[in-house]
């Protein structure tokens, strides 16, 4: 005799439209760096008649950094999630939520840009608003690590350009946390840490173009 099947239990996998989820990452991004000149003082009527233009703008100037500092980060992790996506086939419930916590610490950006900028030669500022963007790549390295393991072999992603795109997320996560740590001990080389992302990132390309070539001879 046949025993019966049982009922599966299991719960349902959810497949989310990646269009709707592109677009609402893109208002996100848009919305923050468009949020970021907000933190930006505009002086009143008054000020402008009292102080001179050059003075005005140049008790500004930490506020001009922080604003171009942080509307070009968010950029290149825009940049980063335009290049990542092109991959994807399916959107996971995984993948949705690595997204929502990504977001989170982008949209956070400029609360942690007015902290810094309030105090722009302090050191806790400075740190705070470093974690800031570990946070911010951490997810974006988590992403990237999410679609290369389910998305390889598909739409031209191998295992060359997989390897690329996490280097460049976890550069990112480095720096900032390098700079994070110097900071109390060397404060003045800790901001300039930064441009250590480029350094890097210009010999992991020279690296990956070599490994390109060798794997296509």
């Amino acid at each position: 005799m046949q025993r019966p099947t049982r009922p599966n239990h299991m719960l349902p996998t959810f497949v989310y439209d990646k269009n709707r989820i592109a677009a609402f990452c893109d208002a996100v991004f848009s919305i923050a760096m468009t949020l970021l000149i907000l933190e930006i003082e505009v002086p009143s009527s008054e000020t402008l008649n009292t102080m001179e233009f050059s003075s005005i703008l140049s008790n500004r100037i930490p506020s001009f950094i922080g604003f171009l500092v942080s509307f070009l980060v968010i950029a290149l992790y825009w940049m980063s999630h335009l290049r990542i996506y092109k991959f994807v086939t399916t959107m996971s419930e995984r993948l949705v939520w690595l997204n929502i916590f990504l977001l989170l610490f982008v949209v956070f950006i400029p609360f942690s840009t007015a902290i810094y900028v309030g105090d722009f030669y302090g050191t806790a500022p400075f740190v705070f608003y470093c974690l800031n963007l570990v946070f911010l790549g951490s997810f974006n390295y988590l992403i990237i690590r999410a679609i290369v393991q389910k998305e390889m072999g598909n739409n031209g992603l191998d295992k060359i350009t997989g390897a690329l795109l996490k280097f460049r997320a976890l550069n990112a996560v480095f720096v900032w946390g390098f700079a994070a740590v110097l900071a109390p001990f060397a404060p003045n080389m800790a901001r300039m840490a930064f441009i250590l992302i480029f350094i890097f990132q210009f010999f992991g390309n020279r690296y990956f173009k070599k490994k390109i070539k060798t794997a296509q001879l």
